[in-house]
């Protein structure tokens, strides 16, 4: 077994340690999340109100000593206060580039949905290319640069839903629910005395696992997790059954597969595993296909989720033995 695998397998391990101090419960957004930053992608991240979204990533950030930073997204926001802008510099007589907030490390898009689609895509060249082009000046991002963007599953008034070719730029949606009734006891039980979640990030108990330049560096190693070509071809496979499936209007396309992949040698490193287990592409594929498919009217208004269809489309592709 490789041994820099080893030091990626044993940051990842660490990471879910000490986001555990601030996050409790939602060991799978976790995971799902490091996913994402270990794949070097970006993550959808849909949850009610008061399910620590927000906490989340600032805590992401924190273990993994990179910086944060986030927008709320209105549907008065323009791409400019995004990105950033030319100012008049009346001292010095000369226009000067003032950064918007997508020069950041770990960016929260917080309920993205509520922008209109020009203002949305002002993040697609930054998802994609990790570039920012202000007045035909192209200006690079850092490496690490990942997106969460969040969305509030409940509220759909004055929202705007993602445009298809923006939801194919996410690695995957992860869904985080309410804390089970055992988790919420214990936060409200800290949130009275002096450990509150938002008290312990505060407080520098959280310590950093990582530095940007050694997540960059480890990043890498990931090709060293074994995917077998009777695994490949499964995964592509499951992404082209959901173009042939009768509830779906808009099936995933390329990317999915590539995507589908990528999660699963990073969780398989999550898992203490050097290689991917067909387990492995069965668990991501909800999140990984989930956001990019559109069903048919007809099946919509008879109540059929996208979920039942991924675990239909699951059922009937063959697992390698």
């Amino acid at each position: 077994m490789d041994t820099t695998l080893d030091h990626l397998k044993d940051l990842l391990v660490t990471a879910r340690r000490e986001i555990g101090k601030v996050i409790i419960g939602q060991q799978t957004v976790v995971d799902l999340a490091l996913v994402a930053i270990a794949t070097n992608q970006h993550a959808l991240i849909e949850g009610v109100p008061g399910v620590a979204k927000t906490l989340l990533v600032r805590t992401l950030a924190a273990v993994l000593g990179c910086e944060f930073g986030r927008i709320q997204f209105t549907p008065d926001l323009m791409p400019a206060d995004i990105t950033g802008t030319h100012v008049f510099n009346l001292a010095r007589n000369e226009f000067t580039l003032v950064k918007g907030p997508v020069f950041t490390t770990f960016l929260l898009a917080d309920e993205i949905n509520r922008a209109p689609a020009k203002t949305q895509s002002a993040l697609l060249q930054a998802m994609q290319e990790r570039l920012v082009t202000i007045d035909r000046e192209t200006h690079v991002l850092p490496p690490n640069f990942t997106v969460f963007a969040t969305q509030n599953p409940i509220e759909s008034e004055g929202t705007y839903p993602l445009p298809e070719a923006q939801r194919d730029r996410f690695l995957l949606k992860v869904v985080m629910p309410c804390p089970d009734r055992d988790d919420e006891l214990i936060l409200a039980r800290r949130t009275l005395g002096t450990d509150s979640p938002e008290s312990v990030l505060a407080s520098g108990e959280v310590k950093p696992v990582a530095t940007p330049e050694r997540l960059a560096a480890l990043r890498a190693e990931l090709r060293h997790v074994t995917v077998q070509p009777e695994l490949i071809a499964y995964a592509v496979d499951v992404v082209r059954a959901t173009r042939a499936n009768e509830s779906v209007l808009v099936g995933a396309g390329p990317r999915a597969s590539q995507a589908l992949l990528l999660a699963a040698r990073a969780l398989a490193a999550l898992q203490d595993r050097d290689f991917v287990t067909p387990d492995d592409l069965k668990f991501l594929a909800g999140p990984v296909l989930g956001h990019r498919l559109v069903l048919r009217p007809e099946f919509e208004l008879e109540g059929t989720s996208i979920g039942e269809v991924v675990t239909r489309i699951l059922e009937g592709v063959a697992v390698p033995r």
